[in-house]
């Protein structure tokens, strides 16, 4: 059986450049003892599969079945230590623990004053780049060589050593407090998406309030000051505070901007900060802004000097492609983006090992929602299933939830109402499970669930009446939220009207647009 997804080995072997495997055989063939080795044979094997097969490599001969988990974690590791090597993949921090390996081991020989000199240089490169648990480490060391051997005045030396390491620990331990909590803000708005009532929100607000340690913020750092940005954003968009998110994101990315050196060492971090005040600026539809942020955001990793690696682009695939499609819904244009699609579906297959279940069933959500822009009801319906249909427990509860919401509308604006009534309990039933039936979905449902004894002449009316319940929870604290996910106040106005839905959003944005030009 293939096992492709769960072969760590084989998932290594096939994210190889031809440049790296090509240095993988070089550093193996260094040693004439390895040009015919079992682990070199089986990395050639991997190399040629398209699938991993266990039967195959057996098949093969080159290695007995008791001995497969032994040469493939051999295979594995001198993998590993080849790359470590490329020049691609040296950044400031594996420079620096270079440097600190070569100390130790010129203190181990009994070498201090050259260790020291190593340490210091170390030190000041950590500093300025704000690797500050590595430079903290280094002074670490520092004292115990100068325990040992005294270069100058060992009372200026102690005092100065003990300062360094004392400002560089309060500063690590803020960051270590402040990444604990954004970490956990995260995998709450991860788990369960947005505050969904009172107490849930009364709760957030203690939980932030007594893990948020006390900072001066002129006494942080950069690597500081980015991880209490990250708080305050997580904790806004828990709120639902957009304003707050678009605030503290921008202040993120603004970060970088004032440091660009940064950008190289961080580069993930500068993309999910881009990403972050698009989605912000997307929350409080700003769409000339959002566009102007995503044009330079596709500039600047656009650059040949912007870092390259498998991850950062799967990271700028994923980030710039989500708001390439958001901004088609900022002014309703569904049939432009259309064209979107096949494209982002083909690289999607592309990165499928380095993009998460949960951002792939937000692309086919964005996928469905522009069918069903455009009418493409049915579409809509596949794209929905492959999210519904999808047992992971990774996933954001809210969009499982509005998944379903969307699939109901759907299904009836498809005409497809021969099995509405299972839809309507399965989807009733998973509400009351994931504890997130509120008056917008409630009101959906019952809706719905009473169109077939509403006489066609009255249609329009109940739509009306719908449209009047739902037109108070717009900006309701807690029940905004399904618009966020699916625009029910303009898919009513659009069957009131007789318009396409897409032409209400587009209509609606201009009008705005007019008003702010005014």
């Amino acid at each position: 059986m293939s096992k492709d997804q769960k072969d760590n080995l084989f998932l290594l072997v096939k994210s190889l450049s031809k440049s790296e495997k090509r240095q993988f055989k070089l550093y193996v063939g260094r040693l004439d003892v390895n040009t015919d080795s079992k682990f070199l044979n089986l990395f050639n094997i991997l190399d040629k599969l398209s699938v991993y097969d266990e039967a195959i490599i057996l098949k093969c001969g080159i290695v007995k079945k008791q001995q497969l988990a032994n040469v493939k974690a051999h295979l594995y590791k001198q993998i590993l230590i080849s790359l470590k090597m490329s020049p691609s993949h040296q950044n400031i921090r594996s420079q620096i623990r270079e440097q600190l390996d070569f100390a130790s081991i010129l203190y181990h020989k009994g070498l201090y004053k050259q260790s020291l000199k190593i340490l210091d240089k170390a030190k000041d490169v950590a500093i300025q780049n704000e690797e500050k648990n590595l430079a903290f480490e280094i002074v670490e060391l520092e004292k115990i060589i100068e325990s040992q051997y005294i270069t100058r005045n060992i009372s200026d030396r102690t005092d100065e050593l003990t300062l360094q390491a004392q400002e560089l620990s309060t500063l690590n331990v803020i960051a270590s407090k402040l990444s604990n909590l954004s970490l956990k803000l995260y995998s709450i708005i991860i788990r369960t998406g947005y505050v969904k009532n009172e107490e849930e929100s009364q709760q957030i607000k203690n939980y932030f309030k007594s893990r948020l340690p006390k900072v001066d913020i002129k006494d942080l750092g950069f690597r500081e000051k980015l991880w209490l940005y990250k708080v305050y954003l997580w904790y806004s968009f828990l709120m639902q505070d957009f304003l707050n998110c678009f605030k503290y994101s921008l202040k993120w990315v603004d970060l970088f901007y004032r440091n660009p050196d940064m950008i190289s060492h961080n580069p993930v971090f500068f993309l999910k900060g881009n990403n972050y005040l698009l989605e912000s600026l997307y929350f409080i539809k700003n769409r000339d802004k959002f566009q102007d942020s995503l044009i330079k955001f596709e500039t600047i990793v656009a650059k040949k000097s912007f870092p390259k690696d498998e991850n950062v682009a799967a990271l700028s695939f994923l980030y710039i492609n989500l708001h390439k499609v958001n901004l088609h819904f900022m002014d309703g244009s569904f049939q432009e983006g259309l064209v979107l699609i096949p494209k982002i579906e083909s690289d999607l297959e592309m990165f499928k090992n380095r993009i998460d279940e949960h951002h792939i069933m937000t692309f086919y959500y964005k996928f469905a929602s522009l069918h069903f822009g455009v009418g493409n009801n049915k579409i809509c319906i596949e794209y929905l299933d492959k999210i519904i249909s999808n047992k992971s427990l990774s996933m954001r509860e809210d969009l499982l939830c509005f998944s379903r919401v969307l699939n109901l509308v759907a299904h009836y604006e498809a005409g497809l109402d021969y099995h509405i009534e299972t839809l309507l309990r399965s989807t009733y039933k998973f509400l009351i499970k994931m504890n997130d039936l509120h008056e917008v979905q409630n009101e959906m449902i019952k809706f719905i669930k009473g169109l077939q004894d509403i006489y066609p002449h009255d249609i329009k009316k109940a739509f009306k009446d719908l449209l009047e319940k739902l037109k108070k929870y717009e900006n309701h604290p807690y029940e905004r939220r399904a618009f966020l996910y699916l625009d029910v106040i303009s898919w009513l106005e659009s069957k009131i009207d007789n318009k396409p839905v897409g032409q209400v959003i587009r209509d609606k944005y201009l009008a705005n647009y007019v008003m702010k030009e005014n």
